[in-house]
């Protein structure tokens, strides 16, 4: 692309402003319209590289149990779906770090037989133990009649699940375990134990002590924290049962949102068990599901990821193993089944099972493509992928002021980012959200409260999507303060970075603010911003300025401190989307006061969207003490493309060229009709008579020139006209200045006037033009005798004027008359 200023270049001819113009716009190509990489809503966007979360960093684990009633009221059918609803379980889940567990039941009626069958031992749902759990799960879908009785023993089957979520854990007890335990029940029936002997001699006692056992595993369940989602289908459910299970079983919850709480639900029929039971899912580990297309293969079906996931699986229920998957992210690149691709982590499992799921670390948010093939005899059954996805969102936190003293009244501000560091900015990605702060320190009890974005002081803006409350720190308040940030809300959690700072003692030596306005820039800008400080100190101070979080594409250590360590105290950190900061000391003389003024730019990578970056100032000659903070309140945008940055100049050049060509026209065809000689008339006379006229007509004069002829035949009078070809004639022109000019065959081209006569050979010409024609007195009469292939008849000497002796009276000649033919 040039480097020449439109604006400055200079005016040449016509043509050569209209080959510029052309090439500007060939330049310009399709308008340069963006890609749709290039944009991105406020949130989705991310750079061409990001680092893939640590385990520390990923979704938090579960240890889950999925048990699948196997009793004999259940058709063939109903346990296909129950084992491809329990496969959706083990191959969708997100956490690497999960555990599951699938076990099968019905009753023990006779010896040899277990009323459980534990199909799938407690496995760890990596990349390796989702292929096994896709592997043992079809077991499931065949009965064991020998081993398994066709009872339903819903106590054997809770004590068996709950036995295999506690065995080497952590916390137990009344209170809620380090680990979640979640048990999912799926039957179509209600407890049925009257033909197990265990529970009494006859079939009436076996029920009701088949009851109270029930209720002693739910108290169990209840104990050891393990959380009960009931999940019924059919016609012969026992609403009340399952509620009681749900009920009975421990009652605390991913978080304070509703519906996490665990409940039962009950789906008509078994062909809805699936979608049912992810959603159930979805809803015990505070993850959320969103339903894609549903198609027979071939076919290509879509579903959407939201910008604020960071965690999440693509489950595609084929039923057939013979179906075939392939997946295609928004930007309609082919992803790899395993393996990391443009900032994200891919593994597939279960690809020759029933359900087939991609597990996908930081997700590309948008339209998902999923294509589905199989081969003739296979295509019968539909297929349905659904997105299980989780938001793991770091919080920033600025406080006023960054160093409090016992007794002070502090503001909070809080702003939430996604793993690849961009700042959440649209409300509604955090409908129902509820963000909570705790206090910590030496010297006091850990203090709770909220953080509200509704407007209303100290919150500035309602909607914005920053979070601010204020607290009072406690007058007992000593050392070291310690600010955790939490979120609640459907399909998010809070990655629960501690913020660290301490109490100030007795007046500041030096006073800090940063201050830095709101702008919008592209990646590689310099952003300005000021540093006010005042130094009541006897001794100079160094003050750093540095970035007070790491970078979006730098794994997280777990700190998150507030004191700049982040950066190592010196230079960028590394990273493409790291921002600069220039300079990054300012020395403060005692006693002095400084506004110092500096830049940070913005790296090649940085992400689009709200950048989430917070400042901190630091005093070096007080172990590196915060300050003031403040967000880097920058929103990034794309670079603009060719088109954006000079389409004003190429519109402007195009009108231009519009007006030029348009003053050309006018002016080329006010030159022809100048030019023209349309409609004039040409007389050829021979001792004052007319022999003959020709008139010019339209197109017969191109360039203002018009060529004629002189026949003269032996015997009839000449004739005028017009001349086609090249061959030798008479030409009549008209100049720009309107001046007429005759070059006859021979001799060299004179000016004519209008109705002058000029000789030619042994003849005169006389030129008229349209105007010439008005005014004339009356009509000019050709002689007597005269016509066509006919000379005219002379005048008698007998009788002409002066015949008789006498002079003939002086007159005016005789009005030339035209040829019969004009």
């Amino acid at each position: 692309m040039s480097s020449t200023d439109p604006t400055t270049t200079r005016r040449g001819r016509p043509r050569g402003f209209l080959l510029l113009a052309a090439a500007l716009l060939a330049l310009a190509g399709p308008f340069g319209v963006p890609s749709a990489s290039a944009v991105a809503g406020a949130a989705g966007a991310a750079p061409a590289r990001a680092a893939a979360a640590p385990a520390s960093e990923g979704p938090d684990p579960i240890d889950f149990a999925v048990v699948v009633d196997q009793s004999k009221s259940l058709s063939d059918r109903d346990l296909v779906r129950e084992t491809e609803a329990a496969a959706l379980l083990s191959q969708g889940e997100i956490s690497e770090r999960s555990r599951a567990t699938v076990i099968g039941f019905g009753s023990s009626e006779k010896s040899g037989q277990s009323p459980v069958r534990e199909v799938c031992p407690p496995t760890v749902v990596d990349g390796a133990g989702r292929q096994r759990l896709s592997d043992c799960v079809t077991r499931l879908a065949h009965r064991d009649s020998v081993r398994t009785g066709p009872g339903t023993d819903f106590p054997a089957a809770i004590r068996q699940a709950v036995a295999r979520l506690t065995e080497d854990s952590g916390t137990g007890g009344a209170q809620a375990p380090k680990t979640p335990r979640v048990l999912f029940l799926l039957t179509d029936g209600r407890l049925d134990v009257r033909d197990s002997p265990e529970y009494g001699a006859d079939p009436g006692s076996r029920q009701a002590n088949g009851a109270k056992r029930l209720a002693d595993e739910l108290a169990r369940a209840r104990a050891a924290g393990v959380q009960i989602w009931p999940l019924g289908f059919g016609g012969g459910i026992d609403r009340d049962a399952l509620t009681a299970m749900a009920e009975g079983g421990f009652r605390g919850a991913c978080s304070d949102v509703p519906g996490s709480v665990p409940r039962m639900r009950v789906v008509s029929g078994s062909a809805g068990i699936d979608r049912a039971l992810q959603e159930t899912f979805a809803a015990a580990r505070c993850a959320r599901i969103v339903t894609g297309d549903v198609a027979r293969p071939p076919a290509d079906l879509y579903v959407t990821i939201p910008p604020i996931a960071t965690d999440g699986s693509l489950t595609v229920g084929k039923h057939d193993p013979k179906v075939r998957v392939t997946y295609y992210d928004p930007e309609g690149r082919k992803v790899p089944l395993h393996g990391s691709f443009d900032g994200s982590s891919f593994e597939v499992s279960g690809e020759d099972g029933p359900v087939e799921a991609l597990r996908v670390t930081n997700p590309l948010p948008g339209r998902w493509r999923v294509r589905v093939e199989a081969p003739e005899g296979h295509r019968g059954q539909e297929v349905a992928v659904r997105a299980l996805w989780q938001g793991r969102l770091r919080s920033a936190v600025v406080l006023d002021p960054a160093s409090p003293r016992p007794g002070q009244r502090t503001v909070v501000e809080v702003r939430l980012q996604t793993r690849r560091g961009v700042v959440v900015a649209d409300p509604r990605q955090l409908e129902g959200v509820t963000v909570t702060a705790h206090l910590a320190g030496d010297g006091f009890a850990p203090v709770a409260f909220r953080l509200a974005d509704d407007g209303r002081a100290p919150d500035r803006t309602a909607g914005d999507v920053r979070f601010t409350g204020t607290v009072t720190v406690p007058a007992t308040a000593t050392g070291d303060l310690e600010l955790t940030t939490s979120m609640a809300a459907p399909g998010i959690t809070s990655d629960r970075r501690p913020f660290h700072t301490r109490i100030a003692e007795g007046t500041p030596p030096v006073v800090a603010q940063l201050s830095l306005e709101r702008v919008t820039a592209h990646p590689g800008d310099a952003v300005p911003g000021v540093l006010q400080v005042a130094n009541h100190d006897t001794v100079p101070h160094t003050l750093r300025i540095a970035l007070a979080d790491d970078a979006p594409d730098t794994p997280d250590t777990g700190t998150g401190t507030g004191t700049g360590t982040g950066t190592g105290g010196s230079g960028p950190k590394a990273g493409s989307a790291a921002p600069r900061i220039s300079p990054e000391t300012v020395v403060v003389p005692p006693g002095g006061s400084v506004d110092a003024r500096f830049t940070v730019t913005l790296g090649a990578g940085t992400p689009l969207g709200e950048l989430g970056s917070r400042l901190a100032v630091t005093d070096t000659a007080r172990a590196g003490e915060t300050l003031d903070t403040a967000f880097l309140d920058v929103h990034v945008e794309a670079p603009p493309t060719w088109w954006e940055r000079w389409w004003p100049y190429v519109i402007g050049g195009a009108v231009v060229l519009v007006l030029l060509a348009a003053l050309t026209a006018v002016q080329l065809l006010a030159r022809r009709r100048r030019l023209d000689l349309t409609g004039v008339r040409i007389e050829l006379r021979k001792e004052g008579w007319v022999l003959d006229t020709l008139e010019v007509r339209a197109g017969q004069s191109p360039g203002g020139e018009f060529r004629f002829t002189i026949e003269e035949p032996a015997g009839p009078a000449p004739t005028l006209h017009h001349a086609h070809g090249a061959g030798a004639a008479h030409r009549l022109r008209r100049t720009g200045s309107g001046a007429l000019l005759l070059r006859p065959e021979t001799g060299p081209e004179t000016p004519v006037h209008t109705a002058v006569p000029v000789e030619v050979a042994d003849a005169e010409l006389v030129i008229r033009t349209p105007g010439g024609f008005r005014g004339r007195t009356g009509p000019v009469r050709t002689p007597r005798g005269a016509r066509p292939g006919r000379p005219p008849r002379r005048p008698d000497p007998a009788t002409a004027p002066g015949a008789d002796g006498t002079a003939a009276a002086p007159s005016a000649p005789p009005a030339p008359e035209p040829h019969p033919d004009f």
